[in-house]
């Protein structure tokens, strides 16, 4: 392993690792919207289309992480995964209930059912393409090219990337879906995705300690007892994975038609409450980046997860006042929030990488995806969702039906979302003890090694 990443390495992780982001927020995000917006103002389908996806995604995470170990190849899964994910971006912008309508020769009122189900299999399809490219192929590669000695920075780079793609998304779709609507943004940017996979087959090489390894059967390898019991850290830091995990899906599925409906945010407003926040927790996470180089990266976990949490819990009092107070305090609030949620995911992701076995970064990826995005998706949603209804609060944008049942998104889903992330300093002291364990179980089989 080379003692630095490589300029090379760098403009394929951000370039590939910029445009997945984007994809994924525009999935989790902005796909949320454009169903409520455009098909039916209806939450039960926005919970069921992420559930859905984050099943499809760990089936495919699965196969596809174990078909790149076993052909040694990231590069091809890679580039044909991102090929095909621009096209299915861009088809998912011409679902309508007009076009559903014409098709089956029904009333637009008959079709919204059946496009809601278009809507929730099309972001599938979607899912499961993004997911061999991304998820599978693209985070064994960079686990491939990075060594210990400098994943913290790369790592805190990477988990930038998601700031990044956070607030062109949140912010830039915003301003433009009011200027020239879906279909335009889906087409733009599903040839940007199409045109950076062509490119990488010509950018992309493998590392060079990619060997083919592996078969079919290892799609259950990473849940084997044996494995578990020898590599406990990369488990335990996969259950802090979970919580936050499902304490981020428990709102961020909603968190736009939240400020939208419920706060009564304009396009330009909640661009930049989500602009503002997203910079500064951008510039600090460079920092605690290469701060995580330099200590403890356990240790870190607790002010993580302490400053998501306290975010989280201050964003649910960020309402209640006039509209230009809940503007500045959601912004603040959503600062402190979103420098713990990177940081949390900027540490678990490089303790994940420096405990993950050598040679089983593909197969363990589907276990990955099992922690960080099925639990969580199929969990948070459910949770989000069922606070929702409770609420209670009632749909009264303009246009809709003043005896409509449709509810929106509640301020107590933050309130909740903080509680369950305080539950992950009942995992850290446990990941903080098998790490001290394993590391002196690997020294002492080093020195028996040497001695042999």
């Amino acid at each position: 392993m080379k003692e630095s990443f490589g300029k090379r390495n760098w403009l394929i992780m951000i370039i590939f690792g910029l445009l997945g982001q984007l994809a994924w927020n525009v999935e989790n995000m902005y796909f949320n919207v454009f169903v409520y917006d455009t098909i039916a103002p209806n939450l039960d389908a926005v919970t069921l289309m992420v559930q859905l996806s984050g099943i499809t995604a760990t089936v495919v995470t699965l196969i596809a992480g174990v078909l790149s170990d076993k052909l040694g190849d990231r590069r091809r899964f890679i580039s044909i995964g991102y090929i095909i994910w621009g096209i299915t971006v861009v088809l998912f912008g011409f679902i309508s209930n007009q076009n559903t309508a014409a098709f089956l020769g029904t009333s637009v009122n008959e079709a919204v059912g059946i496009t809601l189900g278009i809507a929730v299999a099309a972001d599938c399809v979607m899912t499961l393409f993004g997911s061999t490219a991304n998820d599978a192929a693209f985070n064994a590669w960079v686990t491939d090219n990075t060594a210990s000695s400098y994943r913290g920075t790369v790592e805190g780079v990477l988990s930038i990337l998601p700031l990044i793609a956070m607030l062109a998304v949140a912010g830039g779709f915003g301003i433009l879906k009011e200027a020239i609507g879906y279909q335009p943004l889906f087409l733009g940017l599903g040839i940007l995705i199409t045109v950076c996979g062509i490119s990488g087959l010509f950018i992309i090489k493998d590392a060079p300690t990619l060997e083919k390894n592996g078969g079919m059967r290892d799609i259950l390898y990473g849940f084997r007892p044996s494995v578990v019991r020898d590599n406990l850290p990369l488990y335990i830091s996969l259950l802090v994975v979970v919580i936050y995990g499902i304490s981020a899906q428990v709102f961020m599925p909603y968190m736009i038609i939240y400020m939208r409906e419920y706060l009564g945010f304009s396009a330009i407003e909640y661009s930049l409450a989500f602009g503002v926040a997203i910079l500064f927790g951008a510039v600090i996470n460079v920092l605690l980046g290469r701060l995580s180089d330099k200590m403890s990266k356990i240790d870190l976990l607790y002010l993580a997860a302490g400053v998501m949490s306290a975010g989280l819990i201050l964003m649910y009092f960020a309402k209640g006042m006039d509209h230009m107070a809940n503007l500045i305090l959601f912004t603040l609030t959503g600062f402190v929030m979103i420098t713990g949620y990177v940081f949390v995911i900027s540490l678990t992701g490089s303790l994940i990488r420096d405990y993950t076995p050598k040679g089983a970064a593909g197969k363990l990826q589907g276990v990955r995806m099992v922690f960080s995005v099925l639990i969580p998706m199929l969990v948070g949603p459910a949770i989000g969702n069922a606070i929702n209804k409770a609420a209670g609060d009632m749909l009264t944008a303009p246009g809709a039906d003043a005896m409509t049942t449709e509810y929106i998104p509640a301020p107590e889903i933050y309130l909740v979302a903080g509680i369950i992330m305080l539950l992950s300093f009942a995992i850290i002291p446990l990941l903080s003890k098998t790490a001290a364990h394993k590391k002196t179980a690997d020294a002492e089989q080093a020195r028996e090694n040497e001695r042999g």
